[in-house]
């Protein structure tokens, strides 16, 4: 994205940014102020939830292991179990206690700097990239390495490459194993390392994600199989509870990468460039957070399941306030994004998704093949995309006649989307006038 001197694209003024940047600091004041009993009532309850799922799932799992086929039924639903344990020990646990969002509680079990998730990626790792690179630089080509994990093309701005070619395979395994794939980040293997600091560096990484990945390996997949098949006297046993776990992490991963990428990747998400962000302000890093994001719809229930990065655009703007308060906040921050005229982009799973996977296939391929520009695609946001057929005008900001305030960005992509419907209307209209006469000279 590149903002330029087209109204209908940059039309809050320094004095609009501020005072959006002032509302947005109100609702965290407004939410610090009121955390309390009930907050930590929910976590606390969320932790028992989690960690009976986990207790029952492999004592499902080591009965379904131990039974035969007669108790196959207690195999899945233990492997179910467990991998519904596991999605929320990562996302609603995990992800929320890591990046200090009940810090302010004191409590050393659920406290930012105490927790090691249940991934083989590290904690001190994953707080680095995510808490502090992606969440500072979000979507800032070659800043935030989870535009693409370094191994996706997902906006044109990243110049095409043949390896890309491999999109959707790579897409399809990083999602299959995400937890090795956010292991992975922080390493920045494709990085050259040429001085003696950088070197050592590497090397202590490496050695922290391999003793993270031992500890994982041998919890999944040999003390507790070990411990079943102790129980049930047979290697079978163990092999049945080392699939079931191999399972559970496989429906964690599919699960994990779903949700993040509803949150990145689909039609609307802005991407930047590091220009964008020159001489950022808190309230223009607000707008950046806004712009480049998206929502899923979701009830109480879905929303749970994805650690509430249902409301990833509330969690970019303040990725440390509690997780179970985002749906309030989204409410006032959609009424902000009407009131300055911001686009809200939300859609439901599925459809934010399909998207995401869309531009995936479509960025393999080198842009001379795609139809669109790379201005006027779907999954690009460029403001060149509301300059008039004509290229030396471009089109005139409307200005509302109650209030003399310019329409903005989210008035600008609704008057886009009309007049391409308009357009397309006109041209099925004039094909069907065109073959009238010969269809009706036929019929004679």
């Amino acid at each position: 994205m590149a903002i330029s001197d087209i109204p209908e694209y940059a039309h809050l003024s320094d004095a609009d940014v501020a005072a959006l940047g002032a509302e947005l600091d109100q609702i965290r004041a407004d939410i610090e102020a009121d955390r309390g009993e009930r907050d930590a009532r929910y976590i606390r309850n969320t932790i028992r939830l989690q960690r009976g799922l986990d207790i029952a799932g492999r004592a499902m799992i080591a009965a379904g292991s131990t039974g035969g086929g007669r108790r196959r039924g207690a195999w899945w639903a233990g492997t179910a179990s467990l991998g519904v344990a596991k999605i929320i020990e990562n996302m609603e646990l995990g992800h929320n206690v890591m990046h200090g969002q009940w810090d302010w509680m004191n409590d050393p079990e659920v406290h930012s700097t105490t927790w090691e998730w249940d991934n083989t990626g590290p904690s001190a790792h994953w707080k680095h990239t995510h808490n502090y690179i992606h969440h500072k630089y979000t979507n800032v080509l070659g800043m935030d390495d989870d535009v693409g994990y370094g191994l996706l093309r997902v906006t044109r701005d990243q110049r095409w490459r043949p390896f890309y070619l491999g999109n959707l395979v790579y897409n399809t395994l990083l999602a299959v194993f995400f937890e090795y794939g956010v292991a992975a980040q922080h390493l920045e293997l494709g990085r050259k390392r040429k001085t003696p600091e950088d070197k050592a560096a590497l090397k202590a990484d490496l050695a922290d994600v391999g003793a993270k990945i031992g500890r994982q390996v041998g919890k999944d997949y040999v003390l507790f199989p070990a411990a079943v098949g102790v129980i049930g006297r047979s290697t079978a046993a163990a092999r049945a509870t080392m699939g079931a776990n191999f399972v559970a992490n496989i429906i964690r991963n599919l699960w994990t990468n779903a949700v993040i990428f509803c949150g990145h990747f689909p039609d609307g998400a802005e991407k930047f460039t590091r220009k964008d962000m020159d001489g950022e302000s808190q309230g223009q890093w607000y707008l950046r957070q806004m712009l480049g994001s998206a929502n899923f719809h979701a009830g109480p229930v879905l929303g749970f399941m994805s650690g509430n990065l249902s409301y990833q655009i509330e969690h970019h703007l303040f990725p440390d306030l509690p997780s179970n308060r985002l749906p309030e906040i989204s409410v006032r921050v959609q009424a902000l994004a009407e009131k300055y005229d911001l686009p809200y982009t939300t859609g439901s799973l599925p459809v934010q998704y399909l998207k995401a996977w869309r531009t995936i296939a479509k960025l393999s391929l080198p842009d001379r093949f795609l139809i669109a520009t790379a201005d006027d695609a779907p999954e690009t946001a460029s403001e060149l995309r509301f300059k008039a057929d004509d290229p030396t005008k471009h089109l005139v900001a409307a200005v509302d006649p109650v209030t003399g305030r310019r329409a903005g960005l989210r008035t600008a992509i609704a008057g886009l989307r009309r007049r391409r419907r308009d357009r397309a209307t006109i041209r099925a209209l004039s094909s069907s006038k065109q073959t009238r006469p010969g269809r009706s000279a036929e019929a004679a």
